[in-house]
């Protein structure tokens, strides 16, 4: 190489120092350099803005600036991570992330739901999943990803799909419980189909200890801090009925569900009490939110999200999680939807 630049003249008349730059051009413009993921996005009737975004795998919160209807992010990747992008109307979309790559997302902000991400074809074949599926109804979209996920056991979309629709949001049956056992004969068909992944045999193991957890027994005994620095622990839970909460900035159906928690709790001050446990990356946004609404009850937030030891102890797999216990600290029922859960609250109160 040294002595074919040292030997070469351009035809135009320049020196070597015209193919050093020319090397160097082709060597940087072709594309993101090894070992950073780049996303590059335009969004219409959006001045300026700020969006998050979310790994779950690994509990990483970042936040993106728009300005002028655009943003770029890039960061250092060496391995390939699904983040989520979540909009200030609490809608998401998946981003499938590999070292090297840029994707580019085109939307308007008058109608997020059609937004477009390219730049991969997992990205790409997500896009037409969700453009296909963005008019139906939400047992609709559930079976929707059943069948995908059966039919794609190897896509890093299906990995996103059991998340999504079958454990952060689970299904729920007649009686109001998630439907686990369904969510884990899904991670045995991906599983089958890619045995050395190990995220999946982790996934796997969780769906076991979530399909075999208890309605009844004690509560696992926990102490820790809250985000005003108060202790807080089973001692707070000695009400006639109480409510641990798992809830996040980032999931409009947790903070529904924080909402009408709060609002049953003080129409029974005294008799029925809560604990929440915010899964966010930093204990101050959703302490905002519970100063913005006036929510006082105890909140604990480590900001490990997902990895927190509070996680595990307590059994919490999705959001919202909910664990009712009555004042001897008996589990009465687990991840109700609200009108079950509210049943038995008032089954305990009365």
């Amino acid at each position: 190489m040294q002595q074919l630049m040292k030997n070469y003249r351009s035809p135009l008349g320049g020196c070597r120092g015209a193919l050093f730059f020319l090397l160097a051009f082709l060597l940087f413009s072709c594309g993101t350099p090894t070992g950073r993921f780049r996303v590059e996005g335009r969004f219409k009737n959006l001045n300026q803005g700020e969006f998050y975004i979310y790994d779950f795998d690994h509990g990483v919160k970042d936040t993106i600036a728009v300005n002028d209807g655009r943003f770029v992010y890039d960061i250092a990747l060496r391995d390939t991570v699904t983040f989520n992008l979540l909009f200030p109307n609490f809608s998401e979309m998946p981003i499938f992330a590999r070292p090297g790559v840029t994707v580019k997302i085109v939307g308007d902000v008058s109608s997020l739901r059609e937004t477009t991400i390219s730049g991969t074809k997992e990205n790409e074949a997500m896009t037409d999943y969700r453009l296909h599926t963005n008019d139906m109804t939400p047992p609709e979209q559930v079976e929707a990803a059943r069948q995908f996920i059966t039919d794609n056991p190897t896509s890093p979309i299906s990995k996103y799909l059991l998340r999504r629709y079958f454990i952060l949001t689970p299904p729920f049956d007649v009686t109001g419980k998630p439907r686990y056992k369904e969510a884990l004969a899904l991670c045995n068909t991906m599983l089958d189909a890619q045995p050395q992944d190990l995220r999946l045999v982790q996934l796997q193991q969780q769906l076991e200890r979530l399909q075999n957890l208890r309605d009844s027994g004690q509560l696992p005994s926990f102490s820790t801090i809250d985000t005003k620095g108060r202790s807080v622990g089973n001692m707070q839970l000695k009400s006639r009925a109480n409510v641990i909460l798992a809830w996040a900035t980032w999931s409009f159906d947790s903070q529904t569900m924080l909402h009408q928690l709060w609002s049953l709790r003080k129409k029974n001050a005294g008799r029925l009490a809560i604990v929440t446990v915010c899964l966010d990356a930093s204990p101050s946004e959703g302490r905002r939110i519970l100063e913005r609404d006036t929510i006082s009850c105890p909140t604990i937030c480590d900001g490990r999200m997902w990895q927190s030891p509070l996680v595990s102890t307590l059994g919490i797999t999705s959001i919202p999680t909910t664990i009712l216990t009555d004042a001897q600290g008996n589990i009465i029922a687990r991840n109700l939807t609200y009108n079950a859960l509210k049943t038995k609250i008032d089954s305990l109160l009365h």
